[in-house]
């Protein structure tokens, strides 16, 4: 037969043995990504590549994609769509660099 005090010592046992550990993001633009990622619905296979261009552009950049996104694609996969917005917008940069 188990006392009460056995029992809670049982269960900060169970606490400490199931627990998970979330680290957070340890960079503002992984924040950002995992906020893309959500609002996109981005796929597992593809989250990668968010990562990959929040970390290589600046936040407003990003930002700036993902406001044309959701402004302009109400329907279908607005995660495609967020990546043809940021290789055209990088593309017209560049030209624009170059001239």
């Amino acid at each position: 037969m188990e006392t009460k005090n056995d029992k809670g010592l049982q269960k900060l046992g169970d606490l400490f043995a199931n627990r998970q550990t979330i680290k957070p993001p340890a960079y503002e633009w992984q924040d950002f990504a995992l906020h893309i990622i959500s609002e996109l619905g981005v796929p597992g296979f593809k989250r990668a590549s968010v990562f990959k261009i929040c970390k290589e552009n600046s936040k407003d950049y990003v930002e700036k994609c993902l406001n044309e996104t959701k402004e302009l694609c109400k329907t279908g996969e607005r995660w495609k769509y967020f990546f043809k917005v940021v290789a055209n917008k990088k593309q017209l940069n560049n030209e624009t660099i170059e001239q």
